[in-house]
C-alpha cells in the first residue's frame, strides 16, 4: 500500500484493517512511521520482493515521485483507488507490462474480488 495512514478516518487505514482481516500479507508506505493492525508503515522506500499488488492512496500529483519506485517493485497490478486515477502513470505501467485497474480496494475486498 502506498499512502498508508495512521489516521483511522482515512480510507487507507480502513483498507489496512480489511487486508489484515482477510489475512493478505501487506507492506505499507506512508509519510509517518507506525504500526496499524500489525502492519508496519515505513516512510522509507524499501525494495520489497514478490509484490503482487500496489494499492494507491496518493493523488496523481504526489504519485509522480514514486513512478520509478513502484515500477522497480515489479508488481503484477496497481490499483488506483477513487481520487488516484492517473492516465500518465497507467501508460507507464503498461509499457512495463504491469496491469492496472481503477477500483476501490475496500469494495474489492468486500466482494471477494481482490
Amino acid at each position: 500500500m502506498l499512502g498508508a495512514s495512521l489516521n483511522p478516518e482515512r480510507y487507507s487505514f480502513k483498507a489496512l484493517q480489511k487486508l489484515t482481516e482477510n489475512k493478505i500479507p501487506t507492506r505499507a508506505f506512508g509519510l509517518k512511521n507506525g504500526v496499524v493492525f500489525g502492519v508496519t508503515i515505513d516512510s522509507e522506500k524499501k525494495s520489497y520482493k514478490e509484490i503482487d499488488t500496489v494499492t494507491l492512496y496518493l493523488n496523481p500529483k504526489r504519485q509522480k515521485e514514486y513512478y520509478e519506485y513502484i515500477v522497480s517493485l515489479k508488481p503484477k497490478r496497481v490499483i488506483f483507488n477513487p481520487g488516484t486515477e492517473n492516465v500518465e502513470f497507467v501508460k507507464l505501467l503498461k509499457s512495463h507490462h504491469i496491469n492496472s485497474e481503477e477500483a476501490c480496494t475496500l469494495v474489492l475486498l468486500a466482494t471477494n474480488q481482490y
